[in-house]
């Protein structure tokens, strides 16, 4: 799905985000089965938003030789409420 289909659409004037169909708790229940910790980040960053790794590399297989892949041990991005000076 799309992030915009995870978080839902913001509402800029009031800062609130409707129709999302990826809920904080259901992103924290996906992140925690796969082990990681995560430190902010908005429903839009959920593991819901992303090609399973193994389906990319799949269909490079013809293009790339795999050596090693890498499993995230943690997630630190800023959360709605913090100031992101990469973005803000």
């Amino acid at each position: 799905m799309s992030r915009t289909q995870a978080a839902g659409k913001m509402n800029w004037k009031t800062r609130k985000r409707s129709g999302g169909q990826i809920t904080p708790d259901q992103m924290r229940k996906a992140v925690q089965q796969f082990g990681v910790e995560l430190r902010g980040a908005g429903t839009d960053e959920s593991p819901f938003v992303y090609r399973k790794l193994q389906e990319v590399l799949d269909a490079h297989s013809e293009t790339i030789e795999v050596l090693h892949v890498l499993k995230p041990i943690g997630v630190c991005m800023a959360g709605a409420d913090e100031f992101d000076p990469y973005k803000d």
